[in-house]
């Protein structure tokens, strides 16, 4: 369920919705950005963003997004990051699962969205890979997902425990906390889950095996946190048709270190499925 909420054309509000979890029912007021168009009159590109992130740390991308696709733009920080509703600690290790079960489609439907294309970045493209593999849901048209994770490697693992420890001893903690209106429970909250030994069994390439939508995969060559295994694993599982765009002289973050190398592939991509779907794609030529 969610309380209507009115598009933007480039704000930040903070929306609240409720989430629906078997039987229990919860508020969450979320941080939401939204640029350009709203969804009466363009498609919409929702932004999920990493373990870390929020809306302040995708920076100028959405407004870069909406300049080169002309498609409306929707940010939000998940609970327990930026200025959204706070969390219980700690984060259930399925914590992917429920958020792509409850706050996605719950902000969606608030929105009113109706042509959407997710748009996710690290633990944001795992939420947007379980949504599109969970629910059939009419309203998605495509996946793009930079620097996916599927399932746990040892060296994503190993740059976890290095990016705790720059937090406890060095500058990380002071750099995140203008972000997020409580940064341990940001950064601890992703990171514990993360390293929690449970969490190594953690898989859900079972998702991949039910998208229905063309997918556009964007991984960094020398992102710190995932292999290649990653983006095979789409291309050997995904029945929709798969794109894959690899980049040199980048590591976890491809919109920020090859800002225009990822914003082209996406917008090659979109305007490919736009083509598809029989809707016009604007922006810069």
């Amino acid at each position: 369920q969610a309380t209507p909420a009115r598009w933007q054309s480039n704000g930040i509000q903070h929306v609240s919705i409720d989430c629906e979890q078997g039987t229990k029912t919860t508020r969450q007021t979320l941080e939401v950005l939204t640029v350009g168009a709203s969804p009466e009159s363009s498609p919409t590109i929702v932004l999920l963003h990493e373990g870390l992130g929020c809306v302040s740390l995708w920076r100028d991308f959405p407004k870069q997004l909406n300049e080169e696709t002309g498609f409306g733009v929707l940010v939000y920080s998940r609970c327990g990051y930026g200025s959204s509703s706070s969390i219980n600690m700690p984060r259930p290790l399925d914590y992917m699962t429920q958020e792509a079960s409850t706050s996605l489609p719950a902000l969606m439907d608030a929105f009113g969205l109706s042509k959407v294309i997710l748009l996710g970045h690290s633990d944001g493209a795992s939420i947007a890979g379980i949504y599109a593999g969970s629910f059939v849901d009419a309203r998605v048209r495509g996946l793009i997902l930079m620097a996916p994770h599927f399932f746990t490697e040892t060296m994503g693992l190993e740059s976890i425990k290095d990016a705790l420890y720059a937090y406890k001893t060095g500058d990380l903690r002071k750099r995140l906390e203008k972000y997020h209106n409580n940064v341990d429970m940001a950064f601890l909250g992703w990171s514990s889950a993360w390293l929690e030994p449970d969490f190594c069994e953690w898989n859900i390439c079972d998702s991949i095996d039910h998208w229905r939508v063309p997918v556009l995969a964007i991984q960094g060559l020398d992102d710190q946190y995932g292999t290649l295994e990653q983006i095979r694993v789409i291309q050997e599982r995904c029945p929709a048709p798969v794109e894959v765009t690899l980049l040199d002289d980048c590591q976890h973050n491809p919109h920020l270190q090859q800002t225009d190398k990822t914003l082209a592939s996406i917008k090659g991509f979109i305007s490919t499925l736009a083509a598809m779907e029989g809707f016009s794609v604007g922006g810069n030529p």
